[in-house]
């Protein structure tokens, strides 16, 4: 079947996220990006295009994002924010012989007391985010590992949820997209039952905290 052009835009449209905010806030221009996307049009669509046409569609693609966006910031989720600093980040070729020295970050670190700990485990690669003051543990657990990339001075954000978090569609992207807008580069992104962590670096922390403060509101 043929595409329309309602759906060439709504497919141009999607594959650029920044847009796609700027409709939701109503603050893009839709005769300029009309202008600007009338040549990915016609070359999807297969013949020329009238300008108008390429307008109407865009506005009424804003209009359902709109009417999406409200929809979803009606969901019965509530959460808080916790904040720890002090974050050292350190990444390694995985070597499962490695996983086996963990036991004694476990052993030393009291996530009761304030602590920080994450490992995550990719196919590849292991990363660990721990509180500053295990540094020097953690260095020399891995003393002859292959280290790809260690940062330190960093903050994690953990976004804790009341409600059905894991039933509601698009939480996890409504924050990413409100960092992302604000240019915060995020270190790690660590999830669980009912927290969403980010790490980031400490300049960005603040900015980070009344970004997602609010990115339900």
């Amino acid at each position: 079947m043929a595409e329309s052009v309602s759906s060439c835009v709504k497919r141009i449209i999607d594959k650029t996220p920044f847009i796609n905010e700027m409709l939701v806030k109503g603050i893009l221009s839709y005769s300029n990006y009309a202008s600007s996307i009338k040549t990915d049009v016609e070359e999807t669509y297969g013949k020329n295009v009238k300008h108008s046409a390429i307008v109407m569609a865009i506005r009424r693609y804003g209009e359902e994002l709109r009417a999406k966006d409200q929809k979803e910031k009606k969901n019965d989720v509530d959460y808080e924010i916790v904040m720890k600093t002090k974050i050292f980040d350190l990444n390694i070729v995985r070597n499962d012989k490695f996983l086996a020295k963990l036991a004694k970050l476990y052993n030393e670190v009291s996530t009761e007391k304030g602590d920080f700990l994450n490992v995550s485990l990719g196919s590849h690669e292991i990363s660990v985010a721990i509180s500053e003051k295990y540094r020097d543990l953690l260095e020399a657990l891995a003393k002859d590992e292959e280290i790809l990339h260690k940062m330190d001075d960093l903050v994690a954000l953990s976004l804790v949820f009341s409600g059905d978090f894991l039933q509601t569609p698009g939480i996890v992207y409504e924050a990413v997209r409100k960092l992302a807008w604000e240019k915060i580069n995020v270190i790690e992104i660590l999830s669980t039952k009912n927290e969403l962590t980010f790490v980031i670096k400490r300049e960005d922390s603040m900015k980070a905290f009344d970004e997602l403060q609010s990115f339900l509101n």
